[in-house]
Protein backbone atom coordinates (compact mmCIF):
# COMPACT_ATOMS: atom_id res chain seq x y z
CA UNK A 1 0.00 0.00 0.00
CA UNK A 2 3.60 2.17 -0.24
CA UNK A 3 2.64 3.00 -3.59
CA UNK A 4 -1.27 4.57 -2.90
CA UNK A 5 0.35 6.43 -0.33
CA UNK A 6 3.10 8.01 -1.88
CA UNK A 7 0.55 8.53 -5.21
CA UNK A 8 -1.83 10.75 -2.86
CA UNK A 9 0.91 12.60 -1.44
CA UNK A 10 2.27 13.51 -5.10
CA UNK A 11 -0.97 14.55 -6.30
CA UNK A 12 -1.04 17.21 -3.10
CA UNK A 13 -0.24 20.45 -4.26
CA UNK A 14 -0.21 22.08 -0.48
CA UNK A 15 1.60 19.12 1.00
CA UNK A 16 0.78 18.30 4.98
CA UNK A 17 3.62 16.97 6.93
CA UNK A 18 0.88 13.94 7.43
CA UNK A 19 -2.49 12.72 6.89
CA UNK A 20 -5.19 11.04 8.66
CA UNK A 21 -7.34 9.29 7.69
CA UNK A 22 -10.38 8.77 10.51
CA UNK A 23 -12.69 5.63 9.84
CA UNK A 24 -16.21 7.07 11.99
CA UNK A 25 -19.07 4.39 12.89
CA UNK A 26 -21.75 2.73 10.27
CA UNK A 27 -22.73 3.83 8.63
CA UNK A 28 -20.38 6.86 7.70
CA UNK A 29 -17.75 4.49 7.06
CA UNK A 30 -14.59 6.05 4.89
CA UNK A 31 -13.36 3.77 1.77
CA UNK A 32 -10.40 5.68 1.92
CA UNK A 33 -9.29 4.00 5.37
CA UNK A 34 -9.58 0.31 3.48
CA UNK A 35 -8.12 2.09 0.19
CA UNK A 36 -4.52 2.81 1.70
CA UNK A 37 -4.16 0.15 4.47
CA UNK A 38 -5.60 -2.49 1.69
CA UNK A 39 -7.69 -4.40 4.59
CA UNK A 40 -10.47 -6.24 2.85
CA UNK A 41 -12.30 -7.13 5.83
CA UNK A 42 -13.52 -6.05 8.79
CA UNK A 43 -15.43 -2.53 9.61
CA UNK A 44 -12.82 -0.67 11.70
CA UNK A 45 -15.34 1.82 13.57
CA UNK A 46 -13.39 4.28 15.32
CA UNK A 47 -10.52 3.64 13.39
CA UNK A 48 -7.46 5.69 12.34
CA UNK A 49 -4.50 5.38 9.57
CA UNK A 50 -2.03 7.81 9.74
CA UNK A 51 -0.09 8.07 6.79
CA UNK A 52 3.51 10.05 6.01
CA UNK A 53 5.27 11.22 2.69
CA UNK A 54 7.48 8.00 2.63
CA UNK A 55 4.17 5.62 2.29
CA UNK A 56 4.85 4.41 5.73
CA UNK A 57 1.24 4.31 7.61
CA UNK A 58 0.81 4.23 11.17
CA UNK A 59 -2.75 2.39 12.15
CA UNK A 60 -4.47 3.54 15.26
CA UNK A 61 -7.39 0.61 16.20
CA UNK A 62 -9.28 -0.42 19.14
CA UNK A 63 -8.70 -3.56 20.45
CA UNK A 64 -11.63 -5.43 18.98
CA UNK A 65 -9.96 -5.02 15.83
CA UNK A 66 -6.01 -5.48 16.56
CA UNK A 67 -6.34 -9.29 15.22
CA UNK A 68 -8.23 -8.32 11.95
CA UNK A 69 -5.52 -5.42 11.63
CA UNK A 70 -2.83 -7.82 11.25
CA UNK A 71 -3.35 -8.39 7.46
CA UNK A 72 -1.90 -5.05 6.78
CA UNK A 73 1.70 -4.62 6.88
CA UNK A 74 0.68 -1.24 8.58
CA UNK A 75 2.39 -0.27 12.03
CA UNK A 76 -0.16 -1.02 14.41
CA UNK A 77 -1.48 1.18 17.45
CA UNK A 78 -4.18 -0.43 20.23
CA UNK A 79 -6.05 1.64 22.13
CA UNK A 80 -8.60 0.50 24.91
CA UNK A 81 -9.90 3.49 26.03
CA UNK A 82 -10.20 7.16 25.14
CA UNK A 83 -7.04 8.20 26.72
CA UNK A 84 -5.32 5.76 25.21
CA UNK A 85 -6.29 6.96 21.83
CA UNK A 86 -5.64 10.25 22.61
CA UNK A 87 -2.26 9.78 23.68
CA UNK A 88 -1.22 7.21 20.81
CA UNK A 89 -2.21 10.02 18.16
CA UNK A 90 -0.19 12.92 20.17
CA UNK A 91 2.46 11.28 20.21
CA UNK A 92 2.25 10.33 16.27
CA UNK A 93 1.85 14.21 15.88
CA UNK A 94 4.18 15.47 18.40
CA UNK A 95 6.72 16.39 15.86
CA UNK A 96 4.38 17.68 12.77
CA UNK A 97 2.82 21.33 11.88
CA UNK A 98 -0.19 20.68 10.09
CA UNK A 99 -2.17 17.75 8.76
CA UNK A 100 -4.19 16.81 5.83
CA UNK A 101 -8.15 15.61 5.92
CA UNK A 102 -10.45 13.78 3.68
CA UNK A 103 -12.97 16.84 4.25
CA UNK A 104 -15.40 14.98 2.06
CA UNK A 105 -14.87 11.83 4.36
CA UNK A 106 -15.00 12.97 8.00
CA UNK A 107 -18.23 14.13 9.89
CA UNK A 108 -17.81 18.30 11.02
CA UNK A 109 -18.41 16.45 14.77
CA UNK A 110 -15.08 14.42 13.91
CA UNK A 111 -13.30 17.07 12.51
CA UNK A 112 -13.90 19.02 15.67
CA UNK A 113 -12.77 16.83 18.11
CA UNK A 114 -9.43 16.59 16.10
CA UNK A 115 -9.37 20.29 15.96
CA UNK A 116 -10.13 20.51 19.59
CA UNK A 117 -7.11 17.97 20.40
CA UNK A 118 -4.87 19.69 17.71
CA UNK A 119 -5.64 23.26 18.57
CA UNK A 120 -2.31 24.74 17.09
CA UNK A 121 -2.19 22.65 13.67
CA UNK A 122 -3.11 23.66 10.16
CA UNK A 123 -5.91 21.76 8.33
CA UNK A 124 -5.48 21.11 4.76
CA UNK A 125 -8.22 19.40 3.00
CA UNK A 126 -6.49 16.64 1.01
CA UNK A 127 -10.19 14.80 -0.50
CA UNK A 128 -9.63 16.12 -4.50
CA UNK A 129 -6.07 13.93 -4.10
CA UNK A 130 -7.81 10.93 -2.55
CA UNK A 131 -10.24 10.69 -5.84
CA UNK A 132 -7.59 11.69 -8.07
CA UNK A 133 -5.10 8.73 -6.96
CA UNK A 134 -8.34 6.31 -6.93
CA UNK A 135 -9.04 6.69 -10.05
CA UNK A 136 -6.35 4.52 -11.46
CA UNK A 137 -6.51 1.41 -10.69
CA UNK A 138 -3.63 -0.95 -9.69
CA UNK A 139 -3.48 -4.71 -10.63
CA UNK A 140 -4.74 -5.49 -6.99
CA UNK A 141 -7.44 -3.65 -7.61
CA UNK A 142 -8.13 -4.78 -10.99
CA UNK A 143 -8.05 -8.04 -9.69
CA UNK A 144 -10.58 -7.69 -7.32
CA UNK A 145 -13.30 -5.49 -9.34
CA UNK A 146 -12.60 -8.35 -12.08
CA UNK A 147 -13.90 -11.09 -9.83
CA UNK A 148 -16.80 -9.17 -8.82
CA UNK A 149 -17.47 -8.67 -12.32
CA UNK A 150 -16.93 -12.73 -12.73
CA UNK A 151 -20.11 -13.07 -10.21
CA UNK A 152 -22.53 -10.66 -11.81
CA UNK A 153 -21.74 -12.00 -15.67
CA UNK A 154 -22.48 -15.28 -13.72
CA UNK A 155 -25.71 -14.18 -12.03
CA UNK A 156 -27.00 -12.38 -15.28
CA UNK A 157 -26.81 -14.86 -17.30
CA UNK A 158 -29.23 -17.20 -14.89
CA UNK A 159 -31.85 -14.61 -14.47
CA UNK A 160 -34.26 -15.49 -17.52
CA UNK A 161 -33.74 -19.45 -15.44
CA UNK A 162 -35.62 -17.88 -12.49
CA UNK A 163 -38.21 -15.82 -13.53
CA UNK A 164 -41.76 -17.00 -13.31
CA UNK A 165 -44.91 -15.65 -14.07
CA UNK A 166 -46.56 -14.12 -10.74
CA UNK A 167 -43.10 -13.54 -9.51
CA UNK A 168 -42.81 -10.60 -6.91
CA UNK A 169 -39.86 -7.83 -7.06
CA UNK A 170 -38.94 -8.61 -3.55
CA UNK A 171 -38.41 -12.39 -4.55
CA UNK A 172 -36.16 -11.72 -7.72
CA UNK A 173 -34.09 -9.53 -5.71
CA UNK A 174 -33.63 -11.85 -3.14
CA UNK A 175 -33.10 -14.49 -5.88
CA UNK A 176 -30.26 -11.96 -7.48
CA UNK A 177 -28.81 -11.71 -3.84
CA UNK A 178 -28.54 -15.00 -3.09
CA UNK A 179 -26.93 -16.25 -6.25
CA UNK A 180 -24.42 -13.63 -6.19
CA UNK A 181 -23.08 -14.73 -2.81
CA UNK A 182 -23.56 -18.25 -3.79
CA UNK A 183 -20.93 -17.82 -6.99
CA UNK A 184 -18.33 -15.74 -4.42
CA UNK A 185 -19.66 -12.27 -3.66
CA UNK A 186 -18.70 -11.15 0.04
CA UNK A 187 -22.45 -9.27 -0.34
CA UNK A 188 -24.53 -7.08 -2.80
CA UNK A 189 -22.65 -3.73 -3.63
CA UNK A 190 -25.76 -1.87 -3.37
CA UNK A 191 -29.71 -2.51 -3.16
CA UNK A 192 -30.68 -4.48 -5.70
CA UNK A 193 -32.82 -3.36 -8.18
CA UNK A 194 -35.32 -5.37 -9.70
CA UNK A 195 -37.89 -3.52 -11.43
CA UNK A 196 -41.16 -4.58 -13.59
CA UNK A 197 -43.43 -3.14 -15.88
CA UNK A 198 -44.05 0.56 -15.22
CA UNK A 199 -41.94 0.38 -12.30
CA UNK A 200 -38.59 0.11 -14.79
CA UNK A 201 -38.98 4.04 -15.54
CA UNK A 202 -37.66 5.19 -12.52
CA UNK A 203 -33.94 4.36 -12.44
CA UNK A 204 -33.79 4.14 -8.86
CA UNK A 205 -36.55 2.06 -7.84
CA UNK A 206 -35.54 -1.18 -5.96
CA UNK A 207 -38.23 -3.52 -5.79
CA UNK A 208 -41.65 -4.15 -4.04
CA UNK A 209 -44.71 -6.00 -3.75
CA UNK A 210 -45.67 -5.81 -7.88
CA UNK A 211 -46.41 -9.07 -9.60
CA UNK A 212 -44.62 -10.17 -12.97
CA UNK A 213 -47.14 -10.61 -15.87
CA UNK A 214 -47.16 -10.89 -19.25
CA UNK A 215 -45.59 -8.02 -21.40
CA UNK A 216 -43.94 -6.77 -18.58
CA UNK A 217 -39.98 -5.11 -19.07
CA UNK A 218 -37.68 -6.80 -15.86
CA UNK A 219 -35.06 -4.42 -15.27
CA UNK A 220 -32.38 -6.13 -13.06
CA UNK A 221 -29.59 -3.55 -11.26
CA UNK A 222 -27.37 -5.34 -9.34
CA UNK A 223 -23.63 -5.74 -7.96
CA UNK A 224 -21.08 -7.82 -6.02
CA UNK A 225 -18.56 -6.72 -3.62
CA UNK A 226 -15.56 -8.94 -3.45
CA UNK A 227 -12.73 -7.98 -0.90
CA UNK A 228 -14.10 -4.22 -1.04
CA UNK A 229 -14.29 -3.64 -4.45
CA UNK A 230 -17.50 -3.60 -6.57
CA UNK A 231 -19.03 -4.23 -9.51
CA UNK A 232 -22.41 -2.91 -11.27
CA UNK A 233 -24.81 -4.24 -13.94
CA UNK A 234 -27.94 -3.84 -15.21
CA UNK A 235 -29.74 -6.00 -18.10
CA UNK A 236 -33.38 -5.93 -19.11
CA UNK A 237 -35.71 -8.10 -20.40
CA UNK A 238 -39.16 -8.45 -21.55
CA UNK A 239 -41.01 -11.62 -19.94
CA UNK A 240 -43.12 -12.97 -22.58
CA UNK A 241 -43.57 -11.27 -25.77
CA UNK A 242 -42.42 -8.16 -26.70
CA UNK A 243 -43.90 -5.30 -28.04
CA UNK A 244 -42.98 -3.22 -30.97
CA UNK A 245 -42.23 0.35 -28.89
CA UNK A 246 -40.36 -2.18 -26.36
CA UNK A 247 -37.86 -3.62 -28.95
CA UNK A 248 -37.42 -0.09 -30.23
CA UNK A 249 -36.50 1.17 -27.09
CA UNK A 250 -34.23 -1.71 -26.31
CA UNK A 251 -32.23 -1.34 -30.32
CA UNK A 252 -31.90 2.62 -29.27
CA UNK A 253 -30.49 1.46 -26.21
CA UNK A 254 -28.21 -0.88 -27.30
CA UNK A 255 -27.07 1.55 -29.89
CA UNK A 256 -26.28 4.07 -27.42
CA UNK A 257 -24.46 1.35 -25.32
CA UNK A 258 -22.17 0.91 -28.26
CA UNK A 259 -21.75 4.30 -28.95
CA UNK A 260 -20.31 4.94 -25.62
CA UNK A 261 -18.39 2.10 -25.34
CA UNK A 262 -16.55 2.80 -28.50
CA UNK A 263 -16.10 6.13 -27.73
CA UNK A 264 -14.18 5.66 -24.71
CA UNK A 265 -10.17 5.79 -25.01
CA UNK A 266 -7.29 7.20 -22.69
CA UNK A 267 -6.81 11.00 -23.54
CA UNK A 268 -10.40 12.36 -24.17
CA UNK A 269 -13.06 13.96 -21.69
CA UNK A 270 -15.44 11.98 -19.89
CA UNK A 271 -17.94 14.46 -21.47
CA UNK A 272 -17.03 13.06 -24.55
CA UNK A 273 -18.52 9.76 -23.74
CA UNK A 274 -22.01 11.20 -22.78
CA UNK A 275 -22.09 13.89 -25.39
CA UNK A 276 -21.76 10.51 -28.20
CA UNK A 277 -24.23 9.07 -26.45
CA UNK A 278 -26.76 11.71 -25.74
CA UNK A 279 -26.47 12.81 -29.11
CA UNK A 280 -27.65 9.95 -30.55
CA UNK A 281 -30.75 9.46 -28.54
CA UNK A 282 -31.89 12.85 -28.84
CA UNK A 283 -32.03 11.91 -32.68
CA UNK A 284 -34.30 9.17 -32.11
CA UNK A 285 -38.05 9.27 -31.12
CA UNK A 286 -36.90 8.82 -27.43
CA UNK A 287 -35.59 12.70 -27.55
CA UNK A 288 -35.15 13.72 -23.72
CA UNK A 289 -35.92 9.77 -22.30
CA UNK A 290 -32.10 10.11 -21.90
CA UNK A 291 -32.74 11.02 -18.08
CA UNK A 292 -29.09 10.73 -15.87
CA UNK A 293 -25.26 10.56 -17.09
CA UNK A 294 -24.26 7.80 -19.02
CA UNK A 295 -21.41 6.49 -16.33
CA UNK A 296 -19.57 6.59 -13.53
CA UNK A 297 -16.16 5.79 -11.65
CA UNK A 298 -16.69 2.49 -9.95
CA UNK A 299 -13.90 0.88 -7.28
CA UNK A 300 -13.70 0.26 -3.75
CA UNK A 301 -16.94 2.39 -3.76
CA UNK A 302 -19.87 1.52 -6.19
CA UNK A 303 -19.86 5.62 -7.12
CA UNK A 304 -15.84 5.85 -6.83
CA UNK A 305 -15.49 9.40 -7.16
CA UNK A 306 -17.37 12.30 -8.27
CA UNK A 307 -15.99 11.30 -12.15
CA UNK A 308 -18.63 10.38 -14.06
CA UNK A 309 -19.73 10.64 -18.19
CA UNK A 310 -21.85 13.54 -17.94
CA UNK A 311 -21.89 16.38 -20.17
CA UNK A 312 -20.11 19.16 -17.88
CA UNK A 313 -17.46 16.44 -16.74
CA UNK A 314 -13.91 17.37 -17.70
CA UNK A 315 -12.40 14.21 -16.35
CA UNK A 316 -9.22 13.03 -19.06
CA UNK A 317 -9.68 9.30 -19.25
CA UNK A 318 -6.65 7.80 -18.44
CA UNK A 319 -5.43 4.01 -18.79
CA UNK A 320 -6.85 1.34 -15.75
CA UNK A 321 -9.73 3.88 -15.03
CA UNK A 322 -12.72 1.60 -14.16
CA UNK A 323 -16.24 2.94 -15.19
CA UNK A 324 -19.50 1.73 -15.86
CA UNK A 325 -21.52 2.45 -19.45
CA UNK A 326 -24.98 2.64 -18.61
CA UNK A 327 -27.38 4.81 -21.29
CA UNK A 328 -31.08 4.14 -20.64
CA UNK A 329 -34.49 4.99 -22.04
CA UNK A 330 -37.60 5.21 -19.61
CA UNK A 331 -41.51 6.44 -20.18
CA UNK A 332 -43.29 7.00 -17.46
CA UNK A 333 -46.78 4.89 -17.39
CA UNK A 334 -44.68 1.99 -19.76
CA UNK A 335 -41.41 1.42 -18.37
CA UNK A 336 -37.57 1.75 -18.61
CA UNK A 337 -34.66 0.30 -20.84
CA UNK A 338 -31.22 0.54 -19.23
CA UNK A 339 -28.33 -1.58 -20.41
CA UNK A 340 -25.21 -1.55 -18.15
CA UNK A 341 -21.59 -2.67 -18.36
CA UNK A 342 -18.42 -2.46 -16.49
CA UNK A 343 -15.17 -1.19 -18.69
CA UNK A 344 -11.50 -0.67 -18.29
CA UNK A 345 -10.03 2.30 -20.22
CA UNK A 346 -7.56 1.27 -22.19
CA UNK A 347 -4.69 3.67 -24.28
CA UNK A 348 -6.81 2.92 -27.60
CA UNK A 349 -10.31 2.05 -26.40
CA UNK A 350 -11.92 -0.15 -23.38
CA UNK A 351 -12.28 -3.83 -22.44
CA UNK A 352 -15.24 -4.78 -21.07
CA UNK A 353 -15.20 -6.41 -17.67
CA UNK A 354 -18.82 -7.47 -17.98
CA UNK A 355 -19.31 -9.83 -20.54
CA UNK A 356 -23.06 -11.43 -20.10
CA UNK A 357 -25.60 -11.65 -23.09
CA UNK A 358 -26.92 -8.12 -23.99
CA UNK A 359 -29.36 -9.37 -26.46
CA UNK A 360 -32.66 -8.47 -26.21
CA UNK A 361 -34.43 -12.12 -24.33
CA UNK A 362 -37.91 -12.28 -24.14
CA UNK A 363 -37.95 -14.64 -20.94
Amino acid sequence: MEKRVKKIFDNITKKPDVILIKNSAMPFIDDNFFYVTGLTHGIFEGSFAVLFPDGKIELVVPQLEEESAKKTNANINVFRNQKDLNNILKNLFSSYENIGLNFKGISLRDFLKIKNMFSNFDFFDISDSIEKTRLVKDEIELKFIREACRIVDIVAEKIPQIVNDGMYEYQLAAEIVYLMQKNGADKSAFETISSFGKNSAEPHYTHGNIKLKKGDFVLCDFGACFKKYNSDITRTFIFDKSSEMQKEMYKVVLEAHKIGFNTIKSGIKASEVHNAVLSYIQGTKFKDRFIHSTGHSLGISVHDSSARFSSNSDIIMEENMVFTVEPGVYIPGLGGVRIEDDVLVKGDGAEFLTNSSRDLIEI
